[in-house]
């Protein structure tokens, strides 16, 4: 699909909820809903929004719709590099299935049934986030020493592998080392899993280059089959794992502006809500222009 074939079937109501569906519900996270569907899996996509960990209590109407159409641009381009979960001819499963609603087609996707990897897989080609913090009092990112001198948001000499812990709900992730990470996953299969990784961020910000946009850093996770196979899961590339900046306004020593929802995240800032629940209601014009973030991304990448 297209940039206009996708806008033009958005909702003009936030979708938070996914109910009535006739497949026994196995996971519900801050975004996705997870519906088992017996040979294989439904992950449909909501318009939530969370910040600070905490859902709020307002959704941007198509966000779902527009992570996994971006998804789906990504899992296409990165075939070559890496096997994904996706079953061949999702609008065929999904009639199959009698899965027929429009909108629910575009907010999902039916996937093979796989183990995820127990650690998340951050690639960083930037200074900036929790890694600029990091640098300021250590000189180092994740226990890898860093160049001295080095400024917010400059583009960091090779991309880093930062792996992190994946904690149960209402817990944050910690990060790990190459040593952590392999005692976790072992050591074959986590050499495995960071080479994929460098090697969709490279191909993620070439892209995104070319469609004006930079990759600062993103967020991937996998699976492994039951011959052990690795192959690529969950979202991939989207404004919701991943920081985008317009490469028109990008500059050293500052944070630029984002195509993601930090938008919002400083709006609440602003508010000085102790970031508990319940999170306070957004406001129209807030809710307005975080999805025309998502949008600008989504038009970006796909055209």
């Amino acid at each position: 699909m297209n940039y206009a074939e996708i806008a033009a079937a958005l909702p003009s109501k936030a979708v938070t909820s996914v109910d009535g569906l006739p497949f026994p519900r196995i996971a519900s996270g801050k975004v996705r809903e997870i519906f088992d569907l017996g040979d294989a899996l439904l992950l449909t996509a909501s318009d939530r929004l969370s910040a600070f960990d905490v859902i709020l209590p307002d959704g941007i109407p198509g966000k779902g719709i527009i992570l996994t159409q971006i998804s789906n641009f990504w899992f296409e381009q990165s075939k070559g590099l890496i096997v994904n979960h996706l079953l061949p001819d999702q609008i065929g499963e999904m009639q199959r299935r009698g899965i027929t609603d429009r909108d629910l087609q575009l907010r999902s996707m039916i996937v093979r049934k796989l183990k995820p990897l127990a650690i998340e897989c951050i690639v960083r080609g930037y200074l900036v986030g929790s890694g600029w913090s990091s640098y300021q009092k250590t000189g180092e990112v994740c226990g890898l020493k860093l160049p001295a001198g080095l400024k917010q948001a400059q583009r960091l000499p090779e991309p880093l592998f930062t792996p992190t812990t994946k904690a149960p709900k209402g817990q944050h992730d910690e990060p790990i080392n190459d040593a952590q990470g392999a005692e976790i996953v072992g050591a074959a299969l986590y050499e495995k899993v960071k080479e994929a990784s460098i090697a969709l961020y490279k191909l993620g910000h070439d892209r995104a280059a070319k469609a004006g946009m930079i990759l600062a850093d993103t967020k991937f996770e996998f699976g492994t089959d039951a011959a052990g196979n690795l192959i690529l899961i969950d979202e991939v590339l989207t404004p919701d794992s991943s920081r985008y900046w317009p490469a028109e306004s990008y500059a050293v020593g500052g944070n630029p502006p984002s195509y993601d929802k930090q938008f919002v995240r400083d709006h609440l800032v602003a508010l000085k809500w102790n970031q508990q629940p319940p999170a306070p209601s957004l406001p129209a014009e807030v809710i307005e222009r975080t999805k025309e973030k998502y949008l600008t991304a989504l038009r970006q990448l796909v055209g």
